[in-house]
């Protein structure tokens, strides 16, 4: 079954599914906001077809606006009989060659549950065994929360002075993103850390996060009553929606309740802006960051795999 880049006729939706009007719509409507913000580009996406001609399987890469290297594959679409997970094994081989030939070092996938626009991932448990087969690992078992506009907003921790990027420079950031990373209870960020060492980890996830639209104001450190640096906040926008972005916590000022107040500050500042919808991830095993969601007005809306491969 050959594997190509996509016809430029079929870059409304790459596979289509008779049967879901919706899950088509709400996919072209996906990839062409992704192809118009450069997050994808047409020679990025890639599909398989049979005998007929007919597309069976499909994906395509993804990176943030303005960036030339690939970070992702989304759309990923085959058939879940064994003949189609061969398909997706060959098109997933394909797609991992062609991002490491434009520079990607690693290349992630989520898979959300319950399946939801705009992706409409059916067969979680055939695409994580997909993903196996294709050499990815499962970096993080997440949990997505959202608020919508109208939840009332989390009072003011009046406990913490807040102090901006612009005052501090991206030193103090970094500091204590090191002191805090190596006991983190979000697997991705231990990962980070067991391979980069807690100041290089540091480092590459505060210049991550700067891949994001922000405004420098936004991003802060809370001091606690004494003067320590306790908290970070760096809420920011993606291509689709304001996040939170980073919540960390000094191990030292941990039990305190101050991720409670990151959130609430992140999202006071994020609703100020504008945002109407505000999303943010989190590991099932971080019970802090899951209890301080909850208690800024957030839903638990959905729950993320994310997988990973090194090329």
């Amino acid at each position: 079954m050959p594997i190509r880049i996509a016809r430029p006729d079929e870059l409304s939706a790459l596979v289509q599914h008779s049967e879901q009007p919706e899950r088509n719509a709400g996919t072209a409507a996906y990839l062409t906001d992704l192809l118009a913000k450069k997050c994808t580009r047409p020679e990025w996406c890639l599909v398989a077809e049979d005998e007929a001609g007919r597309l069976t399987a499909a994906t395509a890469l993804w990176t943030l606006p303005g960036n030339d290297v690939p970070m992702a594959l989304v759309l990923l679409e085959t058939r879940w009989d064994e003949p189609g997970l061969a398909t997706g094994r060959a098109l997933l081989a394909e797609a991992v060659a062609l991002a490491g030939s434009l520079g990607a070092t690693e290349l992630e996938h989520v898979i959300d549950s319950p399946t939801q626009p705009p992706q409409f991932q059916a067969e979680p448990e055939r695409r994580a065994e997909l993903l196996r087969l294709a050499g990815f690992e499962r970096a993080r078992d997440g949990r997505r929360f959202r608020r919508r506009s109208g939840a009332e907003l989390t009072s003011h921790d009046d406990r913490l002075n807040w102090r901006s990027l612009p005052s501090l420079g991206r030193e103090p950031f970094i500091a204590l993103l090191a002191e805090a990373l190596p006991t983190s209870a979000d697997a991705h960020l231990a990962a980070k850390v067991a391979r980069h060492g807690a100041r290089r980890a540091a480092e590459s996830l505060f210049t991550d996060m700067e891949e994001f639209s922000y405004e420098p104001r936004w991003w802060e450190i809370g001091y606690a009553p004494d003067g320590t640096p306790a908290a970070i906040s760096l809420p920011a926008r993606n291509p689709s929606t304001a996040v939170i972005g980073l919540v960390a916590v000094s191990p030292a000022c941990r039990g305190n309740g101050y991720a409670t107040a990151v959130v609430a500050r992140g999202t006071r500042l994020l609703v100020e802006a504008g945002a109407e919808e505000i999303r943010g991830d989190c590991d099932a095993a971080n019970t802090a960051m899951i209890v301080a969601f909850e208690r800024a007005g957030y839903e638990n809306f959905a729950d993320r795999q994310e997988f990973t491969r090194r090329l």
